[in-house]
C-alpha cells in the first residue's frame, strides 16, 4: 500500500520509466513485505524542474537525479529501511543504469488511519 512518487529527467524512454517502477516495487516486495500486486505509483518526468546539490555528504550528484518518495504506514525497522534503500539503488543501477549516487530516496511514514483507497472510506480506521 505504499504510495511511490518517482521523478526523473525528461526525454527518457518508456522502458526507462518502467524499469524505475519495477526496480522500486521489487525492492519494496523483498524488503518491506509489500504484496506483489500492491502497486500505487506516480511517475513524472521533468524538464528543467529537477535540482540537486552537486555534492552532499561526500556524494557527487550528476545532472539527472532520480528522486523517489515513498509514503507508507509506520512500523518498519531501521534495518528494513536500510535494506530498502540499498535494494532500490542496486536495482536501478543495474536496470535502467542510474548511477547509485544519483538515486535520492525519501521515506515518509504515516499512521494507517490516514489512508483512503477509494470511495472516500478510511479502510484502516
Amino acid at each position: 500500500m505504499p504510495l511511490v512518487r518517482i521523478s526523473h529527467a525528461a526525454g527518457k524512454t518508456t522502458a526507462f520509466a518502467e524499469a524505475l517502477s519495477k526496480g522500486v516495487h521489487d525492492a519494496m516486495v523483498e524488503t518491506f513485505n509489500v504484496p506483489k500486486d500492491d502497486v500505487f505509483q506516480v511517475l513524472t518526468d521533468h524538464g528543467a524542474g529537477l535540482r540537486v546539490t552537486p555534492s552532499f555528504l561526500g556524494i557527487d550528484h550528476g545532472p539527472e537525479p532520480v528522486f523517489i518518495q515513498i509514503t507508507c504506514s509506520e512500523g518498519r525497522s531501521v534495518d528494513q529501511k536500510k535494506a530498502l534503500f540499498a535494494g532500490i539503488a542496486s536495482r536501478l543501477a543495474a536496470e535502467p543504469g542510474v548511477p547509485a549516487d544519483d538515486i535520492i530516496i525519501n521515506l515518509v511514514e504515516t499512521k494507517r488511519e490516514n489512508w483512503s483507497f477509494g470511495r472516500g472510506l478510511a479502510q484502516y480506521a
